[in-house]
């Protein structure tokens, strides 16, 4: 399966292109993690403590998923809201600096996300995606929702 859409160009975050940072906004961009959050951990945590086994960021399957278990087909992808676009038709109107970079960057995630579930799913992988503030609020429900499709073979 391919897919079709046009890859969304996301401009160069640089002052060339027009963008400037301030060095506090730098230095808290930089401490923002790509693995190994805190929902990461605490979901992580929770399958260990119900004895599932699994594979962290698996750099052989598409997107390299945060939590992949082989033996079930199955791949688990814990996402930040602000990257991923949670409520997107809302919250994109509220981002008031660097619009031009931000928009086409978010988006350009979500379509990057929907890429990498086709590829998994054509590669017969079962793919969750929970949001992170999903993982902090309810963590029990996420997951018993990966013990049900483990148990059953298949989600709710």
């Amino acid at each position: 399966m391919v897919y079709d859409e046009p890859k969304i160009k996301v401009p160069r975050f640089n002052e060339a292109s027009g963008f400037y940072t301030t060095k506090k906004r730098s230095k808290i961009m930089s401490s923002i993690r790509g693995k190994n959050t805190k929902p990461e951990l605490l979901f992580r945590k929770a399958l260990w403590k119900h004895n599932v086994r699994y594979r962290v960021d698996n750099k052989s399957l598409p997107g390299k998923p945060d939590v992949s278990i082989k033996k079930y087909q199955l791949a688990v992808f814990i996402d930040g809201e602000f990257w991923h676009g949670y409520n997107w038709n809302e919250r994109q109107k509220t981002i008031k600096s660097n619009r031009r970079f931000w928009i086409p960057k978010i988006e350009r995630n979500m379509q990057r996300d929907k890429e990498v579930n086709q590829q998994l799913t054509s590669l017969g992988f079962t793919v969750f995606r929970f949001w992170s503030k999903d993982i902090k609020t309810d963590l029990n429900r996420c997951v018993n929702d990966i013990l049900v499709f483990i148990s059953t073979g298949t989600t709710n």
